[in-house]
C-alpha cells in the first residue's frame, strides 16, 4: 500500500489530485481476494500506509488526513459492494463481472467524493460540486483501471480447475493485438484531436478476443495509466488543456468507460470457452468414472499408432463377477465400485497413458510406448494388486472385495489400422483370463 501510494503521489501535478492512484484499487482488490486482510489490522495498516506516503513527501497532517479519509470512505464503500457478489464475478468469470465493477467503482469514487466535496474549498479553494464531480470521475477511472487487474491477477501455484484458469503462460501466444495497443497508443498522441482516446478501442477489443483475462486486463490497465498521464501532461494535441477541470472529468468517465469493453468482452470469451471446453469434454469421456468413452478412446488409438513406428500396448480389462455386486447390492454401489476402481487403475498408469471405459465394466488401456512387453505386464500386475489389495468402502460403510482380469495384446511397430485386431486379441485374452481362473493377467496369441 505504500508504494502505491507514493506512486500515485508522483503523478500528482501541483493543486491537483493525482494522474494515476491506483492505491485504492489495490486495497480493495486485496480486500476481497484475501477476506481474512480485512479485519482491524488490515485497514489500520492501510491506513497508516496513506497517511505516511503522504507525510514523507511534505504534505501537511491536515491536508494527509483530509485526502486519505475520502481514500479510506470510498474502499470502504466499495467493500461493501464486491463483498456480497460471487466469486465468479469477483474474479471476471462472469459475464457481467465488469458491471458489478463498474456498479462497485462508482459507489466508491461518488462516496469518496462526499468527501471531496469538503475537502476541495478546504484544501483547494474551489467548489463543493467541482469537488465531488472530479473526486468522483477520478477514483472512478482509477478503479476501473486498476481493480480488474488485481482481481484477474493468478494466484502463485494455481493450476486452475478450467481450461482457461491455468496459470498464465510465460510466452504470449500472439503479440500482435498487445503491439496494435501500443501502436495505436502513439498514433493517438501524434494525431491528437478529441477522438484521440478511442483510437486503441480496436486492438484493445482485439485483445479481448484473443488473450485471456488477466492479460487483457494488464494491456487495459496499461492503456488506462498512458491515457491518463498523456491527458495530464497535455501529450494530445488539439484535445483539452491539462488544467481545464471539466473537460478533465469528462474524459477520466470517458477513459473508464472505454476500458471496461475488452475486460467484458474477455470475460466472455472465457466463458465460452469453459463451456466448448466442458462440451468437448462430456463428449469424449465417461460421464460417471470420467475415464475416455470408446469412440474417444479409438481415435486416440489411431493418432497413437500412426504417429511413429513406436512399440504399443493394449490392455482390456473386467472387473471380476460384477453383474454379482450390482444383483447383490444394486447398481449405485455398482457405480461406487466403478468409480473406486477407476481411481486405483489410474494410479498405476503413466502420464502418456490412457484409461478408457468401453461399456458396462469393461476398460480398455493404450499404454503409451512402454519400451518392453515386460514393462507393460508389470504395470498389468500393478493394476491387478491395487484393485485387489483391499475392499472397496462404500458409501454406507461396507465394504466389497474386488479383482479384476486382464488381456494384454502387444504391437511392435505403428502399424496404421491395427488398432481393431489389437483390440481384438486383447479382448480374447481377457476372455482367456476369465476362463483361467479370473485375478490373472493373459496374452494375445501373437504374443
Amino acid at each position: 500500500m505504500l508504494a502505491a501510494c507514493l506512486f500515485g503521489i508522483l503523478t500528482r501535478p501541483v493543486g491537483f489530485l493525482a494522474a494515476l492512484w491506483p492505491a485504492n484499487a489495490v486495497m480493495l482488490g486485496l480486500l476481497i481476494r484475501f477476506p481474512k486482510s480485512a479485519g482491524l489490522f488490515g485497514w489500520a495498516a492501510a491506513a497508516a500506509a496513506y497517511l505516511v506516503a503522504d507525510l514523507i513527501t511534505g504534505s501537511s497532517l491536515q491536508k494527509a488526513i483530509v485526502l486519505n479519509a475520502a481514500n479510506l470512505v470510498g474502499v470502504a464503500a466499495g467493500y461493501l459492494v464486491l463483498r456480497r457478489v460471487s466469486e465468479e464475478v469477483v474474479s471476471l468469470r462472469h459475464s457481467t463481472a465488469m458491471f458489478h465493477l463498474l456498479f462497485a467503482s462508482a459507489i466508491a469514487g461518488a462516496a469518496a467524493g462526499l468527501v471531496g466535496a469538503l475537502a476541495n474549498p478546504l484544501l483547494f479553494a474551489g467548489g463543493a460540486f467541482e469537488g465531488w464531480s472530479f473526486w468522483f470521475a477520478t477514483e472512478l477511472v482509477n478503479y476501473v483501471t486498476f481493480l480488474p487487474l488485481i482481481l484477474a491477477l493468478p494466484k502463485a501455484g494455481d493450476g486452475g480447475t478450467g481450461p482457461e484458469r491455468a496459470v498464465e503462460s510465460r510466452r504470449w501466444p500472439n503479440a500482435a493485438p498487445a503491439l496494435a495497443v501500443f501502436a495505436s497508443c502513439l498514433v493517438a498522441v501524434l494525431g491528437g484531436g478529441p477522438g484521440a482516446i478511442a483510437y486503441p478501442v480496436p486492438a484493445l477489443l482485439w485483445c479481448g478476443l484473443t488473450y485471456s483475462v488477466f492479460r487483457t486486463t494488464l494491456l487495459t490497465a496499461i492503456f488506462g495509466c498512458w491515457t491518463l498521464i498523456a491527458t495530464g501532461a497535455g501529450l494530445y494535441p488539439h484535445f483539452i488543456e491539462p488544467y481545464d477541470e471539466k473537460a478533465l472529468v469528462s474524459v477520466r468517465i470517458a477513459i473508464a468507460l472505454v476500458s471496461m469493453a475488452p475486460i467484458m468482452l474477455a470475460s466472455i470469451m472465457h466463458g465460452r470457452n469453459e463451456l466448448l471446453a466442458e462440451l468437448r469434454h462430456r463428449a469424449s469421456h465417461d460421464t460417471l468414472t470420467g475415464a475416455a468413452n470408446r469412440s474417444a478412446f479409438r481415435e486416440a488409438a489411431e493418432r497413437a499408432f500412426q504417429a511413429a513406428n513406436a512399440s504399443r500396448s493394449i490392455m482390456m480389462i473386467d472387473i471380476d463377477r460384477f453383474k454379482a455386486i450390482n444383483d447383490s447390492f444394486g447398481h449405485a454401489t455398482g457405480d461406487e465400485v466403478l468409480v473406486s476402481f477407476v481411481g486405483r487403475v489410474r494410479n498405476c498408469l503413466r502420464n502418456g497413458d490412457l484409461l478408457a471405459r468401453m461399456g458396462g465394466e469393461e476398460f480398455a488401456i493404450l499404454l503409451d510406448a512402454p519400451g518392453s512387453r515386460a514393462e507393460a505386464v508389470a504395470i498389468g500386475e500393478r493394476i491387478l494388486d491395487a484393485v485387489g489389495e483391499r475392499p472397496v468402502t462404500l458409501a454406507n460403510g461396507r465394504t466389497i472385495s474386488v479383482t479384476a482380469s486382464i488381456g494384454l495384446a502387444f504391437s511392435d511397430d505403428g502399424c496404421a489400422g491395427c488398432v481393431d485386431s489389437l483390440l481384438s486379441e486383447a479382448d480374447a485374452a481377457l476372455y482367456r483370463a476369465k476362463q483361467n481362473g479370473r485375478n490373472r493377467i493373459e496374452f494375445a496369441a501373437s504374443a
